[in-house]
């Protein structure tokens, strides 16, 4: 494939991979669990695309298996897909709990979100109700309620997880990865000198710094 267009929107590009891989990638709808490794036949394919670029692909690939919507394929009895659309097998039991796990905790900090918006949305209209009844019926000065300053909740803390030494690595050795807030589970597939490449239990595989990975 050759191309002189370049694209580094993370839409685009997932818009780009639902045209050129429709059996793998859907772009409506419930979606399909991708094979183990997908990232490196897809990086393989697309060696002579100047389209996109390695590290683009990743994200990409990493928004698209974290959407709600891919999450909730991964299920029992579901196929894993390559590029092509054809059968890699079934997921595995820790997989679909992963799955699972992931997609209620994103649930929960979205209704959270919604909830807080609601709370400064009904905050930000309770001054003129007061002051309407303050008007018709004026109360004492030090009876006078007085709203709370609203406080932002820490994040969350990931417990008994330390940062993992080289040294003491080694391969199919399950750990977690700073991905953001939450650390993603996964399991040691090879180690190049500081490089350590750990397949997660999304089914995708990433290459991190030895800093960025807990155990």
């Amino acid at each position: 494939m050759e191309s002189t267009e370049k694209l580094t929107d993370t839409n685009a590009i997932l818009a780009y991979l639902y045209e050129t891989f429709p059996l793998c990638f859907i772009a409506e709808g419930e979606t399909k669990p991708l094979k183990i490794g997908l990232f490196q036949d897809l990086a393989d394919r697309l060696a002579d695309d100047s389209k996109v670029s390695k590290t683009q692909l990743r994200v990409a690939l990493r928004r698209y298996t974290s959407s709600w919507r891919y999450l909730k394929c991964i299920k029992e009895g579901a196929q894993r897909v390559d590029l092509d659309g054809n059968p890699c097998g079934e997921l595995e039991a820790q997989h679909i709990e992963h799955a699972q796990a992931t997609l209620k905790e994103s649930q929960d900090k979205a209704r959270a979100k919604r909830a807080e918006q609601a709370k400064k949305d009904n905050a930000g209209k309770k001054p003129a109700a007061k002051a309407k009844k303050e008007f018709t019926k004026p109360r004492p000065a030090k009876a006078k309620r007085q709203d709370k300053p609203m406080t932002k909740k820490a994040p969350a803390v990931v417990e008994n997880l330390v940062p993992a030494q080289l040294s003491e690595l080694k391969p199919n050795q399950r750990v977690n990865v700073k991905l953001g807030m939450t650390p993603v589970k996964g399991q040691v597939v090879d180690i190049n000198k500081e490089d350590v490449h750990v397949q997660l239990d999304t089914g995708l595989t990433v290459k991190v710094r030895v800093e960025h990975i807990l155990v």
